[in-house]
């Protein structure tokens, strides 16, 4: 049996997220059900049977929040702390720069599904096939949003193996890397709101996440109601 191959499966599912298709994908923090644009997203919603005011996360790295985020020197502190110097998965919420390209190529629809009140979720740090495929979205321009790839409400999947039939029949692609990283949390990311340092769900890593910001930061983290 081959070994994986990160760069030629993430090259194979980018393509196939660029002429507008979806794709399972595997993420530390559990497989991703991915589109490539505002039909594929909206297949998705229909497929998960997600509420309509759920928005999707977009996939992306540290460089590509740098130039998207409006965040302040502290924030990105943080951010850096978490994500560079702890090695921590992470999704969060900030103000998006409106003309940025990667949210100048979304369409209206998109921009809906996608974003709310100017700000974007954007995971972090997902492990090795996250990293390839943020690279290709950042490098070639093409945005890439989702969430976790399960029904609304039956948890996060970690082998693809235990992904519902009718999710794995929306995905054009399904990149299988076998057991994820961190399936002991049974959770996909933590999101972290940083305008008002506020968990807005509790994931993977959350105690890291929250020893880390007290230790180098004195921040205690708010929950969200």
């Amino acid at each position: 049996m081959a070994r994986t191959d990160i760069q030629a499966d993430a090259r194979r599912a980018f393509d196939v997220l660029k002429s507008g298709g979806s794709a399972i994908l595997p993420m530390d923090v559990g497989y991703s059900l991915i589109g490539g644009s505002t039909p594929s997203l909206i297949r998705i919603f229909d497929a998960k049977q997600r509420a309509e005011h759920k928005l999707n996360a977009m996939i992306g790295d540290n460089t590509m929040s740098e130039d998207l985020h409006d965040l302040t020197p502290e924030q990105r502190d943080v951010v850096n702390c978490l994500t560079k110097e702890r090695g921590l998965p992470l999704g969060i919420i900030a103000p998006a720069h409106p003309d940025h390209p990667l949210i100048e190529a979304l369409d209206e629809e998109g921009l809906r599904r996608s974003t709310r009140d100017g700000t974007v979720c954007m995971l972090l740090n997902a492990g090795a096939f996250h990293a390839e495929i943020s690279r290709l979205s950042r490098e070639e321009c093409h945005p890439l949003f989702g969430s976790s790839a399960n029904r609304t409400m039956q948890g996060t999947k970690f082998r693809v193996e235990d992904i519902e039939p009718e999710i794995r029949d929306v995905a054009d692609v399904i990149v299988d890397y076998g057991l994820r990283k961190y399936h002991l949390y049974e959770k996909s990311s933590t999101l972290l709101d940083l305008s008002e340092m506020k968990v807005v769900r509790i994931g993977s890593c959350y105690e890291l996440i929250t020893d880390a910001l007290e230790l180098e930061f004195g921040i205690s983290l708010k929950q969200a109601a």
